[in-house]
């Protein structure tokens, strides 16, 4: 069945979830690039974007949304099988959060 982008997804609770493949013909169509010129750009935005996150700092794109990279504290967590504390360390995960026009047109 075909999706909205025009391509074959995946279907997930009757929504289609739109792939990295699918995302690569959707920018080769709307910039009339070659599939293959538009796997490299997007593949360069999504390197370029892990590599700013990689170096902490953060990724602001105007009326899109900012990439981030987020603190997690140590806690206690439970050994669900034994139900031992065990010590969970912090970490860093990455993080995005919508801006603005993006909220809006999702409404």
């Amino acid at each position: 069945m075909k999706d909205r982008w025009g391509g074959f997804g995946e279907a997930k609770g009757g929504e289609y979830e739109m792939t990295k493949a699918d995302l690569v013909d959707l920018v080769a169509k709307k910039a009339n690039l070659t599939n293959k010129a538009a796997k490299q750009a997007v593949q360069a935005v999504f390197n370029s974007i892990g590599d700013t996150l990689k170096k902490g700092d953060k990724v602001v794109v105007t009326g899109f949304g900012t990439f981030m990279v987020r603190s997690r504290a140590s806690r206690t967590g439970r050994n669900p099988q034994t139900g031992a504390s065990i010590n969970i360390p912090a970490r860093k995960t990455p993080g995005f959060t919508a801006g603005k026009a993006l909220k809006k047109s999702v409404r």
